[in-house]
């Protein structure tokens, strides 16, 4: 049976960073059966000096990790550079296993997803959740999921989310058990069968105006909107004037796109519209979609709506609580957007988002081991499949 435990701590000093995670999460004496630690860490920390520091005092652990802009965790939230937060993950070798792959991009993201996806069905059949977590520069995701969909089957639960920078769009890094890439994406199954899982995402935006028309695309790259070079149609849009040094964390917390939804998954989400990220442009105008896109897709721009946002993750809390019934959370994985962090919210807004989650996912009081971070997106199921969301915040709770 796995066990979980976990910790978040604010210190620049990646070694003792990571052994204060290790003791706050432990106590004195380190698990002897410890399979996996998980690690988010903002760009202040280096994914293989965790790691290392890891090694020294879990020998037998497999590190993978992950940057972003920020973590959540059982003490909260914590968005500077120096933030790093773990899960950890112990029991018997056959209930939880890790699989890697390298150089994935939009290009070849349904390949390497099918190679990662049989990598670690060859070692976990009977898996029931997989923790997925991707580069968040140009990779088409629902590729990736639709890879993972047809080596397990529909069934099996996924969740997770990519990896991302301080929203300037430039490079995000993984650790993929034993090297530090730019491009790499890791996935851990869980196949204990006393464990169940349930995930839910929101995000509580509101599309407005004229929808923009993709009239030329490939793969993850939109070409055109409107008959135009898709970056300056954006851009325009947004009403921000580009420059050759323009990045695209300057467009991120102004510039989610919206796609519509059938009316039955609109009801489930809350939301008429599934929103997407720009993390990437070309000096021609091309921009880099989240998900592989098709020529004729409508585009709304979106505004924030603080009710709606606090609304629908309320929604979202009693769908969990519902699904859990009288079973208790054992750990919660969180994934949201990073521009859901300082970007758009004051410290007392999140601390009141996340307490609002931890006092309803609690069980007799206390937090379950909690690990969180601000990536590029975000997995979860929507409309009883597994599906790629952006600007959300998506929750994974495993539960007995």
């Amino acid at each position: 049976m796995l066990k979980f435990n976990s910790a978040n701590v604010r210190i620049a000093n990646g070694r003792r960073a990571m052994d204060e995670c290790l003791e706050t999460a432990f106590g004195d004496k380190m698990p002897e059966d410890c399979r996996f630690i998980i690690v988010n860490a903002a760009l202040g920390h280096k994914l293989d000096v965790l790691a290392e520091a890891v090694k020294e005092r879990l020998p037998g652990a497999a590190t993978v990790g992950s940057s972003c802009s920020g973590v959540t965790g059982r003490d909260g939230v914590g968005e500077s550079m120096n933030d790093i937060a773990m899960m950890a993950i112990s029991g018997p070798e056959e209930e939880a296993s890790m699989a890697a792959v390298r150089e994935i991009y939009g290009r070849n993201s349904y390949e390497k997803g099918l190679e990662l996806a049989g990598a670690l069905k060859a070692k976990a059949p009977d898996a029931t959740a997989i923790y997925l977590l991707c580069p968040g520069i140009d990779i088409a995701n629902d590729l990736i999921i639709q890879a993972f969909d047809e080596t397990f089957g529909e069934h099996i639960i996924i969740f997770g989310g990519t990896a991302s920078d301080n929203m300037r769009g430039l490079l995000c890094q993984q650790y993929l058990g034993d090297e530090l890439t730019q491009h790499g994406a890791w996935a851990v199954a869980f196949s204990d069968p006393t464990l169940n899982a349930v995930t839910r995402a929101t995000h509580g935006f509101t599309a407005y105006g004229e929808p923009m028309t993709v009239t030329r695309a490939e793969g993850n790259k939109i070409i055109e909107l409107d008959y135009k070079p898709a970056w300056s149609v954006y851009t325009e849009r947004l009403g921000v004037t580009p420059t050759p040094d323009t990045i695209c964390g300057e467009t991120i917390p102004i510039g989610a796109l919206a796609e519509e939804l059938p009316p039955d998954v609109a009801e489930e989400y809350g939301n008429s519209h599934i929103l997407r990220v720009v993390t990437k442009y070309d000096a021609n105008g091309t921009i880099y979609y989240a998900t592989t896109v098709k020529e004729g897709l409508k585009l709304w721009l979106t505004t924030r709506d603080e009710d709606l946002i606090f609304l629908e993750q309320q929604r979202s809390l009693d769908y969990l609580k519902e699904k859990i019934g009288g079973g208790a959370p054992v750990a919660v994985f969180q994934t949201d957007c990073l521009a859901r962090g300082r970007f758009l919210f004051n410290k007392v807004i999140k601390d009141e988002i996340i307490a609002m989650m931890h006092s309803q996912l609690s069980s007799n009081g206390e937090v379950p081991p909690w690990v969180g971070m601000y990536g590029f997106g975000e997995y979860a199921r929507l409309g009883g499949k597994n599906a790629y969301h952006n600007y959300s915040t998506a929750l994974m709770t495993l539960y007995r």
